[in-house]
């Protein structure tokens, strides 16, 4: 039987460890002279409930497969979650899975945050921090990406379990606050995490009514438990954020609720114990200042002038509570893996390559080759087929469309593949709706947990999914987007249809490969560069219409893909004259231009150039040997913005690309009218010539 003084050491230690949480965080604010105190102040004795009570996480082991996860979707709140990393112990893990042996999150780096390479940055890091399960700070991403990690771990759940052999059943929970509510990717995540029936995941609402402009009533009124039960949810309420009996409750509720997501509101007072920050938006962004600070912490029962201090006895009690819990169900974890090798030894092999980012043996077997064809093939019907062998040989290649399969091409046709539904979480084609932005934030979710996503849409709807996009290139995931409809080739659809300038605002994305095809020999090889990426996430742009399969006995072989452009016809002795550069399906009408300047004479040269990213890390002698310095004659040729191609063809070079946007016709027709055909671009590379070389060239011309 406890006892009352057990039940008030017991308070007394719940206490001291969310204030140690409060004030380190308060610290480090007030230290960095910049961030945000408010809701570490409010929300400590939140996480500090989830984390000692609940959450299933090892300290020692921050990267077990089993693991529930914690996404703080309010990443602004960032020294809440550094605090508890500290707290707990949690132990660093390198790119390579090795466990480090030392701490993610020192207090000296908790004394630096924000600061040049302290593991405390602004807002949390996946990679850079051990612990921090995704990267957060632009508001909904978070808890949109929550999705994607309980959307995998039910996929993972239904593929990998078997009777007696549990190896996936993890939660997980994001908190998240106004800022989230309102941002439009939240709403598209929750609605379809509603439909799933995701009931391993758990979003924790801070429900403060704060933001940087002031009180929500400026711009937020709407019954947000209400929402949420519409979209399917399972809704409870605590009304005090210090109450940790009702947090308990709320907690269990949603562990024991079987077929919904569940939602917690939590009502909490930002900068919480603060007398003149508390309920005021000066707590959201800015440090506390000294004098504030003592006033909370007199509030606190805590040293006023204590700096960075973590009482005797906090860290062990985190040891013995989560450090505890953690071990034993890592180990228990372990064990039963051990035994599962032994049951099931292709399954554990599986299971083990997904969580290392690595591949079957023969992943690449019976990949199609495409026979030389005039007509050809889209590239969207041969990514097709490559898709659907390479998903046979990698189980966890998983993934769908925004409502666009059937044109997108990316359905998994197999007998085995099945639809992901509520009712089969087996099932390996998904249907995201029309949800572009949730998608790509699904996306990144479903990869940080070792699944291999994709998912599809248009090309102009990539900017629906840009600040996913961005976001998996920051974290190195390697999440795969799939986008059709590449060019002016979309046709009578028009300019709204017609991307023009998403080739080269993707391109500008730091850590993202981009690769546009020729034809279907060069989509083989582009899927063969994807799927071996690790830590680099792919957007593949594909067309809609058919494109002729070059003859490889004629031209270079595809296999020059792997290094980003490569030098795909070229005259006898090596020496062009002119360059001709292109990507997707301007690469066959720079062939015909180059076929017509070899009859007359004129030595070219056709640079195939699907990715300029993968070009630029190749060697400097590889790069010249396929552009050479000395050939300043060049011609681009792309149905995008011309922004960029600069670096390849240099100030001189011409351009044929979009300076407008499109136009409503047939293809054929747009091609005429913005300069696409072989006839524009041999008047290019002739007036470059007469430009570059007026004495040599001028004279043949004329004649």
């Amino acid at each position: 039987m406890v006892t009352q003084t057990q039940i008030d050491i017991q308070k007394q230690t719940d206490e001291l460890c969310i204030n140690t949480i409060r004030t380190l965080s308060i610290d480090a604010v007030q230290q960095a002279n910049s961030g945000h105190p408010g809701t570490p102040m409010s929300m400590a004795p939140v996480v500090y409930c989830l984390w000692q009570r609940f959450l299933r996480f090892d300290p020692n082991d921050a990267i077990w497969p089993n693991r529930d996860r914690f996404v703080l979707s309010i990443g602004h709140a960032s020294m809440l979650l550094y605090s508890l990393l500290h707290l707990c112990e949690v132990k660093a893990v390198n790119a390579k899975y090795e466990q480090l042996g030392e701490l993610s999150v020192p207090l000296e780096d908790i004394k630096r945050f924000r600061q040049l390479d302290s593991k405390c940055p602004g807002h949390p890091e996946y990679r850079w921090t051990s612990g921090v399960e995704t990267t957060t700070g632009p508001l909904g991403q978070g808890v949109a990406t929550s999705v994607g990690m309980a959307i995998a771990g039910q996929w993972m759940a239904q593929y990998f379990n078997r009777l007696g052999f549990e190896m996936f059943n993890y939660d997980v929970y994001a908190l998240c606050g106004d800022g989230c509510m309102m941002e439009g990717v939240s709403s598209e995540a929750a609605s379809l995490a509603g439909h799933l029936k995701l009931s391993n995941l758990c979003w924790i609402y801070d429900n403060n009514k704060i933001t940087i402009e002031g009180h929500t009533e400026w711009a937020f009124s709407e019954d947000v438990a209400t929402r949420f039960i519409g979209y399917g949810w399972n809704v409870t309420r605590v009304g005090d954020a210090n109450d940790l009996e009702m947090l308990e409750r709320a907690f269990k509720t949603f562990k024991n609720t079987p077929d919904k997501p569940t939602l917690i509101i939590v009502d909490s007072h930002i900068a919480y114990g603060a007398p003149n920050k508390q309920d005021n938006s000066a707590a959201h962004g800015e440090p506390l200042g000294e004098e504030e600070i003592k006033l909370a912490k007199r509030n606190y029962g805590w040293p006023e002038n204590a700096k960075f201090l973590v009482p005797k006895g906090v860290r062990e009690h985190f040891q013995s509570g989560i450090g505890k819990r953690g071990y034993e169900l890592r180990e228990a974890w372990m064990a039963k893996f051990n035994d599962y090798k032994v049951q099931y030894p292709e399954l554990a092999d599986q299971l083990y390559r997904m969580q290392h980012r690595q591949l079957p043996e023969h992943w690449d077997y019976n990949l199609p080759t495409f026979l030389p064809d005039a007509k050809g093939l889209a590239g969207r019907d041969a990514s097709a087929k490559v898709l659907n062998a390479i998903a046979k040989n990698v189980p966890w290649l998983i993934g769908g469309s925004a409502d666009l399969a059937p044109s997108t091409k990316t359905r998994l046709t197999f007998d085995e593949a099945g639809d992901f539904t509520a009712k089969n979480y087996g099932g390996r084609n998904f249907h995201f709706g029309i949800r572009e932005h949730a998608m790509g934030s699904i996306l990144n979710g479903m990869a940080l947990t070792k699944v291999r996503p994709y998912g599809s849409g248009f090309l102009i709807f990539s900017d629906y999914m840009k600040p996913a996009i961005r976001l998996a290139a920051l974290m190195e995931i390697p999440a795969i987007y799939i986008f059709t409809h590449d060019s002016i080739g979309v046709g009578e659809d028009g300019p709204t249809h017609q991307p023009v300038e998403q080739l080269a605002s993707l391109r500008a994305i730091p850590g993202l490969i981009t690769l546009r095809p020729a034809d279907a020999n060069e989509v083989v090889e582009a899927w063969r560069v994807i799927m071996q990426l690790q830590h680099s996430p792919t957007v593949l742009v594909l067309t809609r219409q058919a494109l002729p399969t070059i003859d490889r006995s004629k031209y270079a072989p595809a296999s020059g893909v792997q290094q980003g452009a490569y030098v795909l016809a070229d005259v006898p002795d090596g020496k062009p004259d002119v360059l001709l550069i292109a990507t997707g399906s301007e690469v066959f009408l720079c062939v015909n231009a180059y076929e017509q300047l070899l009859a007359e004479g004129i030595n070219a040269r056709v640079i195939s150039m699907p990715s300029w990213e993968l070009f630029e890390q190749q060697s400097q002698e590889y790069r010249d040997s396929v552009i050479p310095p000395t050939v300043t004659a060049r011609v681009c040729v792309e149905q995008a913005s011309t922004f960029g191609w600069g670096q390849y063809v240099g100030l001189n070079g011409d351009r044929i690309g979009m300076h407008t946007f499109g136009a409503s016709a047939p293809l054929k027709e747009l091609q005429n009218k913005f300069g696409f055909t072989p006839q524009k671009v041999v008047a290019a590379a002739k007036a470059q010539l007469v430009k570059l070389h007026p004495t040599k060239f001028r004279y043949i011309f004329d004649n």
